[in-house]
């Protein structure tokens, strides 16, 4: 159970720092700083889950997946991105890929 709780802390940093990463392009070079830090934080979490037990496909898959589909809804809301049909297909394949690989895992 913590190494589930690690990727998702793992999912919210790498995500966050990816917006801030997206606004430090269009703002303040002070944007940099939460970067870094967010995804240092999102590899030690990643990293944590790993030490608990988790398998690496798939703590990283989940990680990854998860963090695609974030940051494609959230760059919808914050910055009026494209989120189109096809891209929400593509969401959907990743994460059922994502489930593949965690079921086949066990």
């Amino acid at each position: 159970m913590m190494a589930w709780l690690f990727v998702v802390i793992a999912v919210i940093f790498e995500v966050s720092a990816t917006i801030c990463l997206r606004m430090s392009v269009t703002g303040s070079r002070a944007w940099y700083i939460p970067v870094v830090v967010g995804y240092v934080l999102a590899f030690t979490a990643l990293s944590s889950a790993l030490v608990h037990g988790m398998e690496l496909g798939v703590a990283y898959g989940t990680w990854a997946a998860t963090g695609v589909a974030l940051t494609a809804v959230l760059s919808r809301v914050f910055f009026r991105e494209p989120l189109t049909l096809m891209m929400t297909a593509g969401i959907i394949l990743i994460m059922g890929g994502v489930l593949l690989i965690e079921v086949g895992s066990v």
